[in-house]
Protein backbone atom coordinates (compact mmCIF):
# COMPACT_ATOMS: atom_id res chain seq x y z
CA UNK A 1 0.00 0.00 0.00
CA UNK A 2 1.28 3.45 -0.82
CA UNK A 3 2.42 5.55 1.83
CA UNK A 4 0.15 8.48 3.04
CA UNK A 5 1.09 11.73 2.96
CA UNK A 6 1.89 13.25 6.48
CA UNK A 7 0.97 16.49 7.02
CA UNK A 8 3.64 18.69 6.08
CA UNK A 9 2.02 22.52 4.92
CA UNK A 10 3.70 24.32 7.41
CA UNK A 11 2.63 25.75 11.11
CA UNK A 12 -0.17 23.38 13.51
CA UNK A 13 -1.18 24.96 17.11
CA UNK A 14 -2.11 21.72 17.96
CA UNK A 15 1.67 20.22 16.89
CA UNK A 16 3.57 18.47 19.71
CA UNK A 17 7.16 17.99 20.75
CA UNK A 18 8.35 15.34 23.52
CA UNK A 19 9.20 16.59 27.07
CA UNK A 20 10.21 13.66 28.72
CA UNK A 21 8.36 12.93 31.96
CA UNK A 22 6.42 16.00 31.24
CA UNK A 23 4.60 14.46 28.44
CA UNK A 24 4.13 16.51 25.30
CA UNK A 25 3.76 20.38 25.26
CA UNK A 26 1.92 22.35 22.32
CA UNK A 27 4.13 23.80 19.59
CA UNK A 28 2.82 27.16 19.21
CA UNK A 29 1.38 28.94 16.05
CA UNK A 30 3.73 32.11 16.72
CA UNK A 31 6.11 33.44 19.22
CA UNK A 32 9.33 32.19 20.72
CA UNK A 33 11.07 29.44 19.13
CA UNK A 34 9.66 30.83 15.30
CA UNK A 35 12.05 32.33 13.18
CA UNK A 36 12.85 32.90 9.30
CA UNK A 37 15.66 31.71 7.28
CA UNK A 38 15.33 34.04 4.08
CA UNK A 39 12.07 32.89 2.47
CA UNK A 40 10.18 29.66 5.12
CA UNK A 41 9.47 29.77 8.89
CA UNK A 42 10.89 27.53 10.89
CA UNK A 43 10.60 26.31 14.26
CA UNK A 44 13.53 25.56 17.11
CA UNK A 45 13.04 24.25 20.24
CA UNK A 46 15.08 21.62 22.40
CA UNK A 47 13.07 18.03 22.21
CA UNK A 48 10.63 18.72 19.17
CA UNK A 49 10.48 15.99 16.65
CA UNK A 50 10.84 17.66 13.23
CA UNK A 51 10.65 16.04 9.36
CA UNK A 52 12.81 17.94 7.38
CA UNK A 53 13.52 18.38 3.39
CA UNK A 54 16.08 20.00 2.04
CA UNK A 55 17.52 19.09 -2.11
CA UNK A 56 20.18 20.09 -3.79
CA UNK A 57 20.73 23.83 -5.75
CA UNK A 58 19.44 22.26 -8.85
CA UNK A 59 16.42 20.11 -8.30
CA UNK A 60 13.52 22.99 -8.08
CA UNK A 61 14.28 25.50 -10.83
CA UNK A 62 12.25 29.21 -10.28
CA UNK A 63 10.05 28.19 -12.92
CA UNK A 64 8.92 24.76 -11.35
CA UNK A 65 8.12 26.61 -8.17
CA UNK A 66 6.31 29.20 -9.67
CA UNK A 67 4.07 26.67 -11.54
CA UNK A 68 3.94 24.98 -8.00
CA UNK A 69 2.48 27.91 -6.23
CA UNK A 70 0.09 28.43 -8.58
CA UNK A 71 -1.34 24.40 -8.76
CA UNK A 72 -3.70 24.39 -6.32
CA UNK A 73 -6.06 26.17 -3.74
CA UNK A 74 -3.93 24.30 -0.47
CA UNK A 75 -1.13 23.58 0.72
CA UNK A 76 -1.25 19.67 0.65
CA UNK A 77 -1.72 20.30 -3.19
CA UNK A 78 0.66 22.37 -3.62
CA UNK A 79 3.92 20.15 -1.44
CA UNK A 80 2.17 16.91 -3.34
CA UNK A 81 3.45 18.43 -6.45
CA UNK A 82 6.56 19.31 -5.20
CA UNK A 83 7.29 16.32 -4.20
CA UNK A 84 6.25 14.82 -7.23
CA UNK A 85 8.53 16.94 -8.82
CA UNK A 86 11.42 16.05 -7.12
CA UNK A 87 10.41 12.60 -7.10
CA UNK A 88 10.50 12.65 -10.95
CA UNK A 89 14.76 13.34 -10.81
CA UNK A 90 15.20 16.98 -12.07
CA UNK A 91 18.77 18.60 -11.93
CA UNK A 92 22.01 16.74 -11.66
CA UNK A 93 20.65 14.57 -9.08
CA UNK A 94 24.28 14.34 -7.78
CA UNK A 95 23.08 12.34 -4.92
CA UNK A 96 22.70 9.51 -7.44
CA UNK A 97 26.49 9.00 -6.94
CA UNK A 98 26.97 6.65 -3.94
CA UNK A 99 29.92 8.38 -3.24
CA UNK A 100 28.24 11.96 -2.69
CA UNK A 101 25.28 10.14 -0.68
CA UNK A 102 28.07 8.29 1.37
CA UNK A 103 29.05 11.63 2.07
CA UNK A 104 26.04 13.31 3.06
CA UNK A 105 24.88 9.66 5.09
CA UNK A 106 28.21 10.23 7.31
CA UNK A 107 27.34 13.48 7.71
CA UNK A 108 24.28 12.68 9.33
CA UNK A 109 24.80 10.06 11.21
CA UNK A 110 28.02 11.59 13.19
CA UNK A 111 26.71 13.13 15.96
CA UNK A 112 23.86 10.91 16.49
CA UNK A 113 22.83 10.78 20.01
CA UNK A 114 25.29 13.46 21.04
CA UNK A 115 23.70 16.76 19.41
CA UNK A 116 20.60 15.19 17.90
CA UNK A 117 18.56 11.46 17.73
CA UNK A 118 18.14 10.68 13.81
CA UNK A 119 15.08 8.61 13.79
CA UNK A 120 14.44 8.31 10.05
CA UNK A 121 16.31 9.61 7.21
CA UNK A 122 16.47 8.97 3.46
CA UNK A 123 19.11 10.36 0.31
CA UNK A 124 17.76 10.04 -2.92
CA UNK A 125 19.17 11.60 -5.97
CA UNK A 126 18.16 15.21 -5.44
CA UNK A 127 16.93 15.64 -2.09
CA UNK A 128 17.16 14.48 1.53
CA UNK A 129 14.08 13.50 4.18
CA UNK A 130 14.94 13.08 7.56
CA UNK A 131 13.52 12.87 10.74
CA UNK A 132 15.20 14.11 13.95
CA UNK A 133 14.67 15.21 17.40
CA UNK A 134 16.48 18.02 18.28
CA UNK A 135 18.68 18.62 21.91
CA UNK A 136 19.27 21.29 24.17
CA UNK A 137 22.09 23.26 22.55
CA UNK A 138 22.03 22.06 19.11
CA UNK A 139 19.07 24.20 17.42
CA UNK A 140 17.82 22.78 14.01
CA UNK A 141 18.90 25.80 11.65
CA UNK A 142 22.43 24.89 13.71
CA UNK A 143 22.12 20.86 12.38
CA UNK A 144 21.14 22.08 9.02
CA UNK A 145 24.05 24.65 8.34
CA UNK A 146 26.66 22.38 9.74
CA UNK A 147 25.06 19.03 7.57
CA UNK A 148 25.20 21.48 4.19
CA UNK A 149 27.99 23.70 4.89
CA UNK A 150 30.28 20.36 5.65
CA UNK A 151 28.67 18.12 2.85
CA UNK A 152 28.23 20.83 0.26
CA UNK A 153 32.28 21.38 0.70
CA UNK A 154 33.35 17.63 -0.04
CA UNK A 155 30.76 17.21 -2.50
CA UNK A 156 32.19 19.71 -4.28
CA UNK A 157 35.50 18.69 -3.95
CA UNK A 158 35.14 15.23 -5.22
CA UNK A 159 32.66 16.11 -8.06
CA UNK A 160 35.81 18.86 -8.74
CA UNK A 161 33.01 22.12 -9.00
CA UNK A 162 32.27 25.08 -7.25
CA UNK A 163 29.04 27.09 -6.35
CA UNK A 164 25.70 26.27 -4.32
CA UNK A 165 25.13 22.51 -3.67
CA UNK A 166 22.12 22.83 -1.59
CA UNK A 167 19.12 25.13 -2.02
CA UNK A 168 19.62 27.71 0.27
CA UNK A 169 16.36 26.51 2.56
CA UNK A 170 14.83 23.71 3.94
CA UNK A 171 11.50 22.79 5.03
CA UNK A 172 10.32 21.29 8.44
CA UNK A 173 7.48 20.06 10.10
CA UNK A 174 7.16 19.65 13.68
CA UNK A 175 5.48 16.24 14.44
CA UNK A 176 2.10 16.36 16.51
CA UNK A 177 1.87 12.58 17.99
CA UNK A 178 2.78 8.99 17.20
CA UNK A 179 0.26 8.64 14.65
CA UNK A 180 1.90 11.44 12.81
CA UNK A 181 5.40 9.90 13.61
CA UNK A 182 4.31 6.48 12.50
CA UNK A 183 3.29 8.28 8.84
CA UNK A 184 6.22 10.62 8.43
CA UNK A 185 8.71 7.69 8.93
CA UNK A 186 6.27 5.55 6.13
CA UNK A 187 6.91 8.78 4.36
CA UNK A 188 10.49 9.04 4.04
CA UNK A 189 11.06 5.29 4.10
CA UNK A 190 9.10 4.87 0.76
CA UNK A 191 10.38 7.63 -0.68
CA UNK A 192 12.67 5.60 -3.46
CA UNK A 193 9.30 3.68 -4.30
CA UNK A 194 7.39 6.12 -5.05
CA UNK A 195 10.14 7.52 -7.15
CA UNK A 196 10.53 4.15 -8.67
CA UNK A 197 14.24 3.42 -8.15
CA UNK A 198 13.44 0.42 -5.86
CA UNK A 199 10.17 -2.51 -4.95
CA UNK A 200 10.77 -1.84 -1.82
CA UNK A 201 11.76 0.56 1.02
CA UNK A 202 14.62 -1.98 2.40
CA UNK A 203 16.63 -2.49 -1.14
CA UNK A 204 17.22 1.50 -1.36
CA UNK A 205 21.36 1.73 0.14
CA UNK A 206 20.67 5.16 1.74
CA UNK A 207 18.10 5.07 4.30
CA UNK A 208 17.34 3.74 7.42
CA UNK A 209 14.73 1.23 6.27
CA UNK A 210 17.96 -0.57 4.55
CA UNK A 211 18.58 -3.80 5.83
CA UNK A 212 22.52 -3.15 6.55
CA UNK A 213 24.00 0.28 7.21
CA UNK A 214 26.74 1.18 9.02
CA UNK A 215 27.39 0.30 12.79
CA UNK A 216 27.15 3.52 13.71
CA UNK A 217 24.03 4.98 12.09
CA UNK A 218 20.50 3.74 13.42
CA UNK A 219 19.02 0.59 13.35
CA UNK A 220 16.78 -0.53 10.51
CA UNK A 221 13.87 0.58 12.27
CA UNK A 222 12.89 4.19 13.28
CA UNK A 223 13.52 4.93 16.70
CA UNK A 224 10.67 6.38 18.82
CA UNK A 225 11.47 10.26 20.16
CA UNK A 226 13.10 10.03 23.48
CA UNK A 227 9.71 11.28 24.90
CA UNK A 228 6.29 9.54 25.88
CA UNK A 229 3.41 9.86 23.30
CA UNK A 230 0.01 10.56 25.08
Amino acid sequence: MAAREPDLSGRNSSSVSPTGSAGLRPVPGDGPGWHSRRYLPHYDAPGAVQMVTFRLADALPGTALSAIAASGPSDAERHARLEAFLDAGHGSCALRDPRIAAIVRDALIHFDGRRYRLLAWVITPNHVHLLVETLAGYPLSSLLHTWKTYTALEANKLLGRRGAFWQADYYDRAIRDERHFRSAVEYIHSNPVRAGLVSRPEDWRFSSAASAIPSTGTGREARAPGGTWH
